[in-house]
């Protein structure tokens, strides 16, 4: 596997960095959303047709985010054949805060005890769902950068997304999403291609430090998600223009430039109508677009209207919808498996996306593509910035691994079990009531988890949690639990002590934007 190289053969800029490989866990629990308008008693397709959700998956009071990112990362090491001392660099980022200290990556650091790796920079990042894009780049900077020690980067974005009973509620879901990051990577970051947005504002933020439940102005979301999307675009097209300025191009860049674009999920509709946006900047952008045939027919009453006006035009979205729709079904549409089946994972929403894209096409469909990203976390935080697909779809090239990584989501999504909403409703009711318990054993089934599942065993009368993992053979009884950690001394695994290794696994009003 590409990645990894020697000290002594580091260069100052390595080549192509970016993810190598990545891997994603979902809930193994789903309420379908037709089923629960019905039980929220409201019209039929707000939540399918008026957000684009079909299911919504969701954790019992067993699986907190320590769980989850244990699970995606030991699956991605598995699943790949890493050792642990191969990582160099682990960031993690999340919201689902249950220590105002310490970390997730802290805990996630007991998955490596048994190779002794302990020389391990990275923590957590927050700031919404934008903290899994801004892990990713501290582990892209780390690896270009002169700390670099050759080894690689793992990045772990996960979080659990729910909401009090009303109208946001359908727009949660949760996950984890796990990156592998080096040099020579089929999905490199392209250098110097990043448009960001930084501002403040109370869209979506989480003051009450017992509450998993955020407070959520919702119309004041979607304008800042749409205005951070039309500046952040602005400031990418400003630098791709410059970069082939310096080339000698003085092309103008466009939407037709990616080969795909994936955005920040919070609900599928709102990822339509934030292409149609960027078509919108494109149109208002050209000295003379063509108003007569082309992408642009017909438009021509919106070409002197002020883009910070429009975020709530429901003329100019219905137009821009329409023009932009055959885009929506070649580049954007493939990216929307997870988020229509699975709901929002927050810091893991746009990896999703783009996994999701990656499972549904083969290594040669992609090969050579520029894959827009964008990524939004309230408060506010932004960037658009693009992968480039290796040109190398060859058998067993790092290209067709990842595809073959990622090939069985659709099987996995559909290994899961369907809950009714009265079932789902009495699991939020119970994670709020337990959410921040000490001396607290969880009640969740653990043999309706998938194998291989971490989960929550039982939190002590000192708030330490401790672990179980579900086996990978369903013979076999529950991996030992994992050694809690209160001082430094406790923490200092012991060689008789040490976790065993495991065998490696098989192949209304408007919602919130976020957050």
């Amino acid at each position: 596997m590409p990645g990894s190289a020697s000290a002594s053969c580091l260069g100052p800029w390595p080549k192509d960095v970016g993810i190598i490989a990545m891997e994603l866990y979902f809930p193994s629990q789903y309420v379908d959303q037709a089923e629960l308008e019905q039980f929220d008693g409201v019209p039929a397709g707000k939540y399918t047709i008026g957000l684009g959700q079909a299911r919504m998956g969701f954790c019992s009071d067993c699986e907190d985010i320590n769980s989850l990112c244990l699970t995606v990362v030991q699956r991605l090491m598995e699943r790949n054949g890493l050792s642990y001392d191969s990582v160099g660099r682990l960031e993690v980022g999340t919201e689902t805060i249950i220590d105002k200290s310490k970390s997730v990556k802290t805990v996630i650091m007991q998955l490596f005890e048994d190779s002794g790796n302990t020389d391990v920079e990275g923590i957590d990042t927050t700031n919404a769902c934008y903290g899994g894009t801004a892990a990713l780049f501290n582990a892209v900077n780390w690896v270009e950068s002169s700390s670099w020690d050759g080894r690689y980067a793992l990045v772990v974005a996960g979080d659990i997304a729910v909401y009090a009973t009303g109208s946001a509620r359908p727009t949660g879901g949760a996950g984890a999403v796990a990156m592998l990051v080096g040099p020579n990577a089929p999905l490199a970051f392209e250098r110097g291609l990043r448009g960001t947005h930084m501002q403040h504002a109370y869209d979506f933020y989480k003051p009450d430090l017992v509450s998993e439940y955020p407070v959520v102005d919702g119309k004041l979301s979607i304008e800042c998600y749409l205005s951070a999307l039309d500046r952040c675009y602005s400031v990418y097209r400003n630098k791709i223009h410059a970069q082939w300025q310096r080339e000698g191009s003085e092309k103008r860049f466009s939407l037709d430039d990616f080969g795909y674009l994936v955005f920040h999920s919070p609900y599928c509709k709102l990822v339509q109508k934030s292409l149609a946006r960027l078509m919108l900047n494109d149109f208002l952008s050209h000295p003379s677009p063509n108003t007569e045939t082309g992408p642009f027919t017909g438009l021509d009453a919106f070409r002197d209207i002020r883009p910070e006006e429009t975020y709530f035009d429901r003329d100019v979205e219905k137009a821009f919808m329409k023009a932009s729709a055959d885009l929506f079904e070649r580049k954007t549409k493939c990216s929307l498996l997870i988020s229509n089946q699975n709901g929002n994972m927050y810091t893991p929403s746009v990896y999703g996306c783009l996994a999701s894209l990656i499972a549904q096409h083969t290594p040669s469909q992609i090969a050579g593509q520029r894959v827009g990203v964008f990524s939004y976390g309230s408060g506010f935080a932004a960037t658009l910035y693009s992968l480039r697909v290796t040109q190398d779809h060859t058998p067993g090239s790092g290209l067709d691994k990842l595809v073959s990584s990622l090939s069985d989501l659709k099987v996995r999504l559909e290994s899961r079990k369907k809950v009714s909403p009265a079932v789902f409703s009495e699991n939020m009711k119970l994670r709020e009531e337990t959410h921040h318990l000490a001396s607290y054993v969880p009640r969740g089934s653990v043999e309706d988890l998938f194998p291989g599942t971490w989960y929550l065993t039982r939190v002590d009368d000192k708030h330490r949690r401790e672990y179980s993992r579900r086996p990978l053979d369903h013979d076999l009884p529950a991996e030992p639990e994992l050694v809690r950690s209160s001082t430094a001394a406790e923490h200092i695994p012991s060689p008789a002590k040490k976790m065993p290794r495991i065998p490696a696994a098989s192949a209304g009003p408007d919602p919130a934007v976020s957050n």
